[in-house]
């Protein structure tokens, strides 16, 4: 029985409804379940149309538009109207990201949770937002089953940090939705292929969306899909090809500050060229009056950068992998932005092949996750597939000297766990700040932090004395929870990490490059504070002995271990943690007569005055 609360009655004849997989997309979302063992995309918006835009009206008599009849409104009103919400799931007003995307009306609110100014009452937060949509998802599912929807797998770009992952989670439990899993968007991808084909081997997939771009190596074999590797860039996509038309246009008309209106009304016009020049070779775009024909070689030249950095990000994952792009067995083509033509050639000269494309890459990924949710609801195909996913960058805590102690490295398989001990630094220490961080690099100020929380209640007792145990658990959904425990007492503390703010571009990069740039010098700084750590715990030491058994010294035995104590202090001072290595060796063997002393006075006490017999 609980300790707290009361019993939920398990009820084995409520129906659960139906389980679909939902891709909750930047640009559009979509729902699918299987359907006489095939997976696949249900009607989501007006007519029979599968793609449902991310798009949220806020009206001012408080009504909701979601969809394409959102995004007719968005040039008329760009502020009340939310498009690519998904770049701001997790994040804070002071990222940069929040800023770059920030012709909407941004309200004061408690936390440091992005809040958009809308028409027709409160502000709304990102997640409240995606809940809209996938509430959407959910009536039309429910409209063509006729019967209820609970249940849903919905999916997540690979790089989605625990805050980002976590809003997701929050979103589906506003629309009413038990998320059965939280389902990576190149995994979804690779599921479908891999079970409607029947395909073996090592597979990359590379995930060009409309915010996000995302690149893994997977492996399957016998019914197991295994992530070898994850990489990529939380915000990038075809939303960001739309920018760059706009850009020029803009350039065009003169434009240095346009208007929130004009803005909206250009990236509309933008994406519409974008998606007519996967086929045509010229296309004319008009916004305000203005007429400019675009060339598909121009357009093409504008988002070649953008495409360029996708290279990057792909030539890691493999090196990650341990496997060359020409051991590939396939590559996978997922998210709307791999139809533009340049994408596609950038994607074959990269991988040396042409990539796979027979499925919809717009509907790829919903119909993985429809796959996964009939797995995890159908008791007849449960054991048929077991999906083991990695995180995206290590984790760990901080410890003395502000060096980074990882519990769990990248690219392990998740769902894991990893538990460490640890014990205090100095006498009658009682409580224990645990400091969660992220990333690859070797101390604090280097890797990104999550989260912070106090365990107190240790039993005061000499240094090194006290022992607690630090869990990490990471779900299948690659969400943390921490949990601190002091092993004699049992006193617990527990936190489930919910960071205040997403990756952005250059954080992600940098947390990878910057590990590989500076692992010499990474380990030769961590070193140096292991030794600062080390020294500073010799002196305390050494200088407490000094104060309560100094009697015990002659004048100049004391001169010759204070000498060697000094020489601690100058080289802790330096940066050469050989040369502090060397001096507290020093000091050792210079204190080593005077610690026999000081046990033997000890034991003389503790023995005075009992017989042998006693022993």
């Amino acid at each position: 029985m609980s300790k707290n609360g009361y019993l939920q009655i398990h009820d084995p004849l409520k129906p659960k409804g139906h389980a679909v997989g939902i891709d909750l997309g930047t640009t559009n979302s979509l729902v699918a379940s299987v359907l006489q063992g095939k997976p696949r995309c249900l009607p989501a918006d007006e007519g029979d149309a599968m793609l449902l835009p991310s798009v949220v009206h806020y009206a001012k008599d408080g009504g909701v538009v979601v969809g394409a009849r959102a995004r007719k409104l968005a040039p008329e009103h760009p502020t009340d109207t939310l498009i690519s919400v998904k770049r701001f799931m997790g994040r804070s007003p002071e990222d940069p990201e929040t800023r770059k995307l920030g012709h909407y009306k941004f309200a004061e609110g408690p936390g440091r949770v992005v809040r958009f100014e809308v028409a027709g009452g409160q502000p709304v937060t990102p997640i409240e937002v995606s809940g809209e949509i996938l509430r959407a998802l959910k009536r039309r599912a429910e409209s063509h089953f006729a019967g209820k929807v609970e249940q849903a797998v919905i999916t997540v770009p690979a790089y989605f940090d625990e805050a980002q992952r976590q809003a997701t989670k929050d979103a589906g439990r506003l629309a009413g939705l038990e998320v059965l899993r939280l389902l990576n968007e190149p995994t979804a991808a690779a599921l479908a292929y891999g079970l409607d084909k029947g395909s073996q081997g090592t597979f990359a997939v590379y995930d060009l969306g409309g915010g996000t771009f995302d690149v893994s190596i997977l492996k399957l074999v016998e019914g197991i899909f295994e992530v070898k590797a994850t990489g990529g860039d939380s915000a990038l996509g075809g939303d960001d090809f739309d920018r760059a038309i706009a850009q020029k246009v803009f350039e065009a008309l003169g434009q240095t500050s346009p208007t929130p209106s004009l803005v909206a009304e250009t990236l509309a016009a933008a994406r519409r060229a974008k998606e007519a020049l996967t086929d045509a070779p010229e296309v004319e775009l008009t916004v305000g009056g203005h007429r400019q024909r675009i060339r598909r070689e121009e357009f093409e030249a504008w988002i070649q950068p953008l495409v360029q950095k996708t290279g990057g990000v792909c030539r890691r994952a493999l090196k990650d992998a341990g496997v060359t792009a020409a051991e590939l067995d396939g590559v996978i083509l997922v998210g709307g932005a791999t139809r533009v033509p340049a994408v596609r050639r950038y994607v074959a000269e990269l991988f040396g092949r042409e990539p796979l494309g027979d499925i919809d890459p717009d509907q790829v990924v919903a119909l993985g996750a429809a796959v996964q949710a009939d797995l995890l609801t159908n008791e007849d195909r449960q054991d048929e597939v077991l999906l083991l996913d990695v995180i995206p960058l290590s984790l760990g805590l901080e410890t003395m000297g502000g060096i980074v102690e990882k519990l769990i490295p990248r690219n392990s398989t998740i769902p894991i766990a990893a538990a460490q001990v640890f014990t205090t630094f100095q006498d009658g220490q009682t409580g224990l700040d645990i400091h969660v961080l992220q990333g690859e690099r070797e101390v604090v100020e280097d890797c990104r932090s999550l989260s912070r929380f106090r365990l107190s209640g240790i039993p005061a007792l000499a240094a090194g004395m006290a022992r607690v145990e630090v869990r990490f658990q990471v779900d299948a959904d690659g969400i943390l929870s921490v949990t601190a425990q002091e092993q004699s007492t049992g006193i617990t503390q527990s936190i489930t990490v919910k960071p205040s703010h997403g990756l952005t571009d250059e954080e992600v990069e940098r947390m990878l490059l910057d590990s590989i740039d500076h692992a010499e010098d990474d380990i030769q700084l961590r070193q140096l504070r292991e030794q600062r750590v080390e020294a500073e715990r010799v002196l305390l030491d050494a200088t407490k002995q000094l104060s309560e058994h100094g009697a015990l010294l002659e004048a100049d035995e004391r001169a010759t271990i204070e000498a060697a104590l000094e020489r601690v202090r100058e080289q802790a001072r330096g940066q050469d943690s050989h040369a502090l290595k060397e001096a507290i060796h020093a000091a050792d063997e210079a204190s080593r007569p005077f610690v026999e002393r000081v046990m033997n006075q000890a034991i003389r006490q503790v023995v005075a005055g009992r017989s042998v017999e006693e022993y």
